[in-house]
């Protein structure tokens, strides 16, 4: 068994569909069939089901895809720690990232480790929070950025930063007309809510804020975009909890007023990555880069607590 047919697999497992595979894999797609065909006849087993309109995993396929993993996985590590040994300082990390919170965080961390380690590679992943916590449990990134509490019980982290979390509602809103100074969750029980949709990590801790003061909120409208979120405030459809380095500074006429919140609660970035994974030199090189570049713009935690 050849090792790249294990790659040409997973890539398949993933993709459940051959042409996106083949793209992926950077190989023809008559190519890719004759390979996996050649592989299930060595082995015995049929590891997909295929039909005209899509492509399963077998039993056979799912035992082999999750050994695959943990085969390809291992050898990255071996290849990584004895990159490490021999003092190299190329190399490669791939950092997962939540989208927009990467898109505020990440201009300020890539140009300093950058400059600190021109000759290391980053590759991004950037996927919702439960997907991304997958990834990195299963060794498909070397680390992530994540925000507290995860779900994934074989993750640890270094938690790098705590920001407060504001209310968004609309200009017209009563708060804003009272001239309200912050705002009490227990208060908003009534309220129409717009939320991000069920797998984004800041949904849990809205609708954990919520349930704190002793209510489940009334969703009016879902998204998979905090700065939809924001707009859909803006335009009347409800109140949001919003992240403070999220909120909109510009006045582009669809932005919502921000109050601070009763008690000040807060979320907790962390950088996140499997128990027991070796972390490269290029790895902790990253995390050192991240916490001190978060240093420089905001209160941060400095230990590092396993999860």
């Amino acid at each position: 068994m050849e090792f790249r047919l294990l790659h040409y697999v997973i890539q398949i497992a993933a993709e459940r569909n051959f042409s996106r595979a083949a793209e992926k894999l950077h190989i023809a797609q008559p190519s890719l069939s004759q390979q996996l065909s050649k592989l299930e006849k060595e082995l015995g087993v049929l590891l997909f089901k295929r039909t005209t309109n899509s492509v399963e995993l077998t039993y056979a396929g799912t035992v082999f895809v999750e050994k695959a993993q943990r085969i390809v996985d291992m050898t990255e590590q071996l290849r990584r720690e004895m990159e490490d040994i021999a003092d190299l300082r190329k190399g490669r990390i791939v950092v997962g990232t939540l989208p927009i919170t990467g898109s505020h965080i990440l201009p300020h961390v890539l140009p300093a480790f950058r400059e600190a380690y021109p000759d290391i590679e980053i590759a991004l992943v950037e996927e919702a929070s439960a997907t991304l916590e997958s990834l990195t449990a299963s060794g498909g990134t070397d680390v992530s950025l994540l925000t507290l509490p995860l779900i994934e019980p074989s993750l640890a982290y270094d938690p790098i930063l705590e920001e407060e979390i504001c209310l968004a509602v609309p200009r017209d809103h009563p708060l804003v007309a009272d001239g309200a100074a912050e705002a009490d969750v227990g208060a908003l029980a009534d309220e129409a809510f717009v939320m991000l949709k069920k797998g984004q990590g800041f949904r849990a801790i809205a609708v954990g804020l919520c349930r704190q003061a002793g209510f489940d909120p009334r969703v009016a409208v879902e998204s998979t975009n905090i700065e939809t979120v924001q707009s859909l405030v803006a335009a009347g459809m409800g109140i949001a909890f919003v992240p403070q380095m999220i909120t909109r500074r510009e006045h582009d006429g669809l932005q919502p007023v921000y109050l601070p919140l009763k008690g000040r609660p807060t979320r907790t970035l962390v950088i996140a990555y499997r128990k027991g994974r070796y972390l490269s030199n290029a790895a902790e090189a990253f995390i050192s880069t991240f916490r001190d570049t978060m240093r420089r713009l905001g209160p941060s935690p400095d230990s590092r607590t396993p999860s």
